[in-house]
């Protein structure tokens, strides 16, 4: 395949290829990280991205994508099972829809991540835009979590019904961890906040509690996988510290649509 190098890691006995995507349309780029799939590869680096869009959407391979430059749009959307690592910043819609599989940005990444998220994890080393985690749902063992190292703008977790979004504010230069009507129409699942916040930054549908012993055990378990895919140092941050966000209702706009 053109622009293709094949590699290899003979102690892991994996078929690793490496793709030259610069001034490759998105399109035909995304076609030929599945063929290259389709060829039994299991690991594929990109080299030279630049605003292509989709990729890694819906592969249900058992794939590493590696991407060394800034991916677009809807990367991963609806994916399930794949790993995809981005050394770089990432722009909108990370985790469209993701049903299961791990995404990692070594950088900022843009708004509306993890939009519908049924499961899987997403990693941002930095900060994340508007409307992170909206819409996310969990059902029985399926808990999709968002971590994010940096900040988080308006909107975080706007209609969440499930699922887990932690916010550590840790690589941004900004005094404020979250934006705006945070939790606003939140119905389910869990925020926790590396710090308080005031409550004038909240929806009305969240309260502020204090992290019990489960979740230290869980915000424990995440910063440590966190900080390996990541590189960011965790150690000063203590889950003791943290506050979680939780929904006061499970039908925060029955008076609107039920008469």
């Amino acid at each position: 395949m053109d622009g293709v190098r094949q590699a290899s890691r003979s102690e892991e006995e994996v078929k690793v290829a490496e793709l030259d995507a610069r001034g490759i349309h998105y399109k035909e780029l995304n076609e030929k990280i599945r063929s290259l799939i389709e060829s039994g590869y299991e690991e594929i680096v990109l080299n030279g991205v630049n605003g292509q869009r989709y990729i890694g959407d819906g592969l249900v391979h058992n794939v590493r994508i590696v991407i060394n430059g800034v991916p677009g749009n809807d990367l991963g959307a609806f994916m399930d099972g794949p790993r995809i690592v981005v050394n770089d910043n990432a722009q909108d819609g990370v985790g469209n829809t993701m049903n299961s599989g791990v995404i990692v940005v070594r950088g900022h990444a843009g708004d509306v991540i993890g939009y519908g998220m049924r499961s899987g994890k997403i990693f941002i080393r930095d900060d994340v835009g508007y409307r992170t985690g909206i819409h996310m749902k969990s059902y029985r063992e399926q808990v999709p979590v968002i971590v994010v190292g940096g900040r988080a703008g308006d909107f975080l977790g706007e209609y969440m019904a499930g699922g887990i979004i932690v916010v550590l504010g840790l690589s941004s230069d900004s005094k404020d961890l979250v934006g705006h009507y945070t939790g606003t129409g939140m119905h389910g699942g869990v925020i926790y906040l590396a710090e308080e916040i005031d409550e004038s930054k909240l929806g009305s549908e969240v309260r502020i509690f204090q992290a019990d012993k489960t979740d230290i055990e869980r915000l424990n378990a995440l910063l440590a996988e966190f900080s390996d895919l990541t590189g960011l140092d965790v150690s000063k941050v203590d889950p003791r510290s943290f506050v979680k966000l939780l929904p006061v209702s499970h039908r925060p706009y029955g008076n609107m649509y039920v008469y």
